[in-house]
């Protein structure tokens, strides 16, 4: 895994030490930061990473100008790899860790940030296909809504199945299929 663009162009981090999480590919994440960028959206952002594992897309929002990232994940070693990549690139000032789960009420705001513009959702594929866990991370999706700014942009991976247009609230801009997922753009209005 590495960072594609900005001030850490190339850098090399560290992933998951085993299947738990799943990073996305270089090219997927080119493909949809050159799409961020030219909207105009990740520059002094403020970033939400939920299920963020050890962290590829906040750090690459970090390392391409965001202000602040808000990571959020349960999995022990994929947090500490995590804060082992923010303090190899020396980010650990711009960024919060919370350890604990996603879909918690009130988990986003013990991490004491609101006004979020750019928000990640990737949780883990099984949860989404589960009715009563999809329920939960809709939900939270919709609380995240009510902690961020007007014009905020939403990004939610889900398996390519999933149709997460008619289940999210937020307005839909896009999707996209890359093999066996979908990244959905949506805004808040």
């Amino acid at each position: 895994m590495r960072i594609i663009a900005g001030e850490h162009r190339g850098r090399r981090i560290q992933g998951p030490a085993d299947e738990t999480t799943r990073p996305i590919t270089d090219r997927v994440k080119t493909a949809l930061f050159d799409r961020l960028a030219a909207a105009y959206v990740i520059e002094d952002a403020v970033v939400l990473d939920l299920f963020s594992g050890t962290g590829s897309m906040g750090l690459e929002c970090l390392s391409r100008g965001a202000g602040r990232v808000l990571f959020v994940d349960r999995d022990r070693e994929a947090v500490k790899r995590l804060k082992e990549n923010l303090a190899m690139l020396r980010l650990e000032d711009r960024a919060e860790v919370v350890m604990g789960d996603a879909l918690l009420p009130g988990m986003l705001t013990r991490g004491g940030r609101d006004g979020f513009t750019l928000v990640f959702v990737d949780p883990p594929y099984r949860m989404v296909e589960d009715e009563k866990t999809a329920k939960a991370v809709y939900e939270q999706v919709e609380a995240i809504a009510e902690l961020s700014s007007e014009g905020a942009t939403l990004v939610l991976r889900t398996p390519k199945h999933v149709a997460a247009r008619e289940l999210v609230k937020w307005l839909h801009q896009d999707t996209r299929a890359y093999g066996a997922m979908s990244l959905h753009l949506f805004g808040r209005v």
